[in-house]
């Protein structure tokens, strides 16, 4: 899953992998562009709302035989990454890759779905994954230069990992080089990475703040901002930072995942409960969901803070909005009982 903006400092094993923050927008550049079919296309839909069930049972109705059968395995892939079923997924990104290998965004995926796989599986075994993850962005940004998902994941990559695996600051830094020239915003994001990897605090939140005047949609960069001040324990600053992110993702249609990360960033810090609940609320009923963000989790983290809020018949109305948005996500089905 995504590494919400808090994040840092990741245990042996996980930090081999080097698991990323994705964008919901890495499906795109195509390799064969092409008419899809509707079931495709309403599978995707659902996915960004968390409907994760109704997505499977798209992906099901399509023949193996139809041209789409390359997307409907990335399409697949990205569902299992949200229930959580790593070698699910892990399974369907190389499928996918197999029909269409020189399709970009395919290898970021295999390789966020290799990531995740490795950040929960033993030292060794983990060691060997991130070796793959690290190709798998590699191959993604030979494949396409301009790819700012496979750009930033593979900064990222080499930002945090230890050179044993392929990782160093100087390959990141060259990467956020390139990085400035496609995408500014995250460009300055890697940047700050760097820079705080460096412990050189005061230009990392340069960069950040630089990141969030970048960027036409600010409200997630301020959350990045607010996770910057919670890893240094300034609280007051990351709560301020999380209230300007939520008044621009008010007026901005794309600012749904920033909400669900303030919302969690409060709930993780015990912070703010009502205003942290509000937000999730916000994300839930708006229209910027995003797969970045499975509102099936949404609803069991609103859940959690109903109950804390002394609203237990809200609660359980979550839990089995959760459920019925996703019945094969093993929290969800906890939640239930």
């Amino acid at each position: 899953m995504r590494l919400h903006p808090g994040a840092r400092g990741l245990p042996a094993a996980a930090l081999l992998a080097a698991s990323v923050v994705y964008s919901a927008t890495a499906q795109t550049h195509p390799s064969s562009p092409g008419p899809l079919p509707a079931a495709l296309g309403q599978a995707n839909t659902a996915l960004q709302a968390g409907e994760a069930d109704k997505a499977l049972a798209l992906l099901k109705s399509l023949t193996q035989s139809d041209a789409s059968v390359a997307p409907a395995a990335n399409l697949e892939c990205r569902v299992r990454m949200t229930l959580e079923q790593w070698d699910a997924a892990v399974a369907a990104c190389e499928r996918a890759i197999r029909l269409d290998g020189q399709n970009s965004s395919y290898h970021v995926w295999l390789g966020r779905a290799l990531g995740e796989k490795a950040a929960r599986a033993s030292f060794l075994t983990a060691f060997g994954l991130a070796k793959r993850v690290r190709g798998e962005f590699e191959e993604a940004v030979r494949l396409d230069p301009r790819n700012a998902d496979a750009l930033a994941d593979l900064g990222q990559f080499y930002e945090q990992a230890p050179g044993v695996v392929g990782g160093g600051i100087d390959k990141a830094q060259a990467i956020a080089v390139q990085l400035d020239n496609v995408d500014p915003s995250r460009g300055h994001h890697l940047h700050g990475q760097i820079a705080e990897q460096r412990k050189d605090y005061g230009t990392a939140e340069h960069e950040y703040k630089q990141a969030i005047a970048a960027g036409p949609h600010a409200a997630s960069q301020w959350m990045e901002l607010a996770g910057f001040y919670r890893r240094h324990q300034r609280w007051d600053e990351m709560e301020s930072a999380i209230r300007s992110g939520e008044a621009v993702a008010e007026r901005d249609g794309f600012g749904g995942l920033a909400l669900y990360d303030g919302a969690s960033l409060l709930t993780e810090t015990h912070r703010a409960p009502a205003q942290a609940a509000k937000m999730f609320d916000d994300y839930l009923g708006g229209s910027a969901k995003t797969e970045e963000a499975p509102a099936f989790v949404a609803h069991i983290r609103l859940a959690r803070l109903k109950d804390q809020l002394g609203d237990p018949i809200a609660a359980n109305r979550e839990r089995a909005a959760a459920v019925a948005l996703a019945n094969e996500y093993k929290p969800a089905e906890d939640a239930a009982h």
